[in-house]
């Protein structure tokens, strides 16, 4: 079993940075994931960056044990037996199994199903397929897409028994190829975050509609972060969960420019894989 991390060495006890915090204008913000209509933008909303600071989770954590069912997320160190991520059938046949296993252990869920994974590089010249670093806050599901989530990726006779009982998605983050030295994700911590801090948000795809949440500024909003995560390093973050108090439902979390980071630091190269936990 990997165990959790909070000792690795790091700089500064706290950094001051500036994350993009929603402006609510009462409308339904939009982002498509592929390109949208003419004349339609490809996301709606308006961002505003506000300076907050940021807590080094390695020397600082959060007050009380650091847990994902306590803050929405925990840092743990195993290594991954897949070293070349460019083969998305290695991804499948190794990291996945190997994902599930990790998530299980850390957890106690019974059963794990991985439904998808994003791959990102912060290098303007990414690979067809991977994506850039998000640098606005957000959480990938809302109390009404995680259940959705559940339909979506099983039988529904299974999901609706699967759904009577305890529900989770959870992200597994792991940097990939070499230390993070920019673009590192910024972690929210879930006691911070009041329900008037979220609003669900429209994410477009050819062939269905998710929800996501963005979140509205609160000076309450505790914001911690990991730096020079290496690959052997996973975050876990708890994006949705069917439990009640005092289990954290969901999490927020943002790529941010770390004002620490070198001049000439490498774009952040990372794999986040989304997964269905059934207790």
């Amino acid at each position: 079993m990997s165990d959790i991390v909070i000792d690795t060495p790091a700089s500064a006890t706290t950094i001051e940075a500036e994350l993009n915090y929603l402006e609510f204008t009462g409308e339904k913000p939009v982002s498509y994931q592929y390109e949208p209509p003419p004349g339609v933008p490809k996301r709606s909303g308006v961002y505003r960056p506000y300076r907050v600071q940021i807590s080094n989770a390695r020397l600082a954590p959060p007050p009380g044990p650091l847990s994902l069912d306590r803050n929405g997320f925990e840092l743990h160190r195993q290594a991954s037996a897949l070293s070349d991520f460019s083969d998305p059938a290695k991804i499948e046949s190794i990291y996945y199994p190997e994902a599930q296993t990790l998530l299980k252990q850390a957890t106690g869920a019974k059963r794990v199903v991985v439904f998808d994974h994003t791959l990102r590089d912060g290098k303007p010249e990414r690979a067809a397929g991977v994506r850039e670093p998000v640098k606005y806050i957000h959480n990938d599901q809302t109390f009404v897409s995680g259940p959705r989530r559940v339909r979506d990726h099983l039988p529904a006779e299974e999901a609706e028994r699967l759904l009577q009982g305890r529900v989770a998605i959870v992200n597994l983050w792991r940097p990939i190829g070499e230390t993070v030295q920019s673009s590192p994700l910024a972690l929210c911590d879930s006691r911070s975050i009041a329900l008037n801090d979220l609003v669900a948000s429209d994410l477009v795809y050819p062939d269905k509609v998710g929800e996501t949440y963005a979140l509205v500024f609160n000076p309450r909003h505790r914001w911690y972060y990991f730096p020079r995560m290496t690959p052997d390093e996973f975050l876990l973050l708890k994006i949705y969960d069917s439990a009640g108090d005092p289990i954290a439902r969901l999490s927020a979390h943002s790529a941010f420019d770390d004002p620490t980071s070198p001049a000439n630091a490498p774009g952040r190269r990372s794999i986040e894989l989304r997964s269905l936990l059934f207790f």
